[in-house]
């Protein structure tokens, strides 16, 4: 099978991922598996260049693209992965550090959320965002950088 209709079948709930993973499963581990697993966020929220964590999973084309955005059932599996991350940074401020490699998965599902056609969801996790950057930069240490904030922008606002 292409990396593409894995993808898409991973996406629709039929498929596993690389690993032998459903999406309902990953959607439902505890929040301590999502912290420590890195290599089923590329599968959540697949981008159009390739993962240097995890090289073997699914990279986003146009076509891709496309049939994400054609079909509301996959948006709304997406959306669905999105609100269970947004649950998981809700439910802690562990990822709230400098140089945490949340701030690299935040961006990555801001870029694919704004490439699916969930823009929405896009700019409200990107507001959810800024107003906890906002409260950071006042601090002297603050755990969300200005580059990690400028990237997020970016995902964006891209346009």
């Amino acid at each position: 099978m292409a990396p593409n209709a894995r993808l898409i079948g991973f996406l629709s709930g039929g498929s596993p991922d690389g690993e032998g993973r459903l999406l309902k499963d990953i959607l439902a581990w505890p929040d301590q598996r999502l912290e420590l697993v890195h290599d089923f966020i590329q599968w959540l929220f697949p981008l159009t260049e390739p993962s240097r964590v995890n090289p073997q999973a699914p990279v986003l084309d146009a076509p891709t693209i496309a049939r994400i955005r054609s079909r509301p059932e996959l948006q709304a599996k997406v959306r669905k992965s999105y609100r269970r991350m947004r649950r998981f940074y809700a439910g802690s401020r562990h990822w709230i550090a400098a140089g945490n490699h949340n701030h690299l998965r935040i961006t990555r599902i801001l870029k694919c959320l704004m490439l699916v056609g969930l823009d929405a969801e896009a700019r409200d996790f990107f507001s959810w965002l800024s107003a906890i950057y906002e409260e950071e930069r006042r601090k002297p240490n603050p755990g969300i950088s200005a580059r990690s904030y400028e990237f997020w922008r970016q995902a964006v606002h891209s346009e």
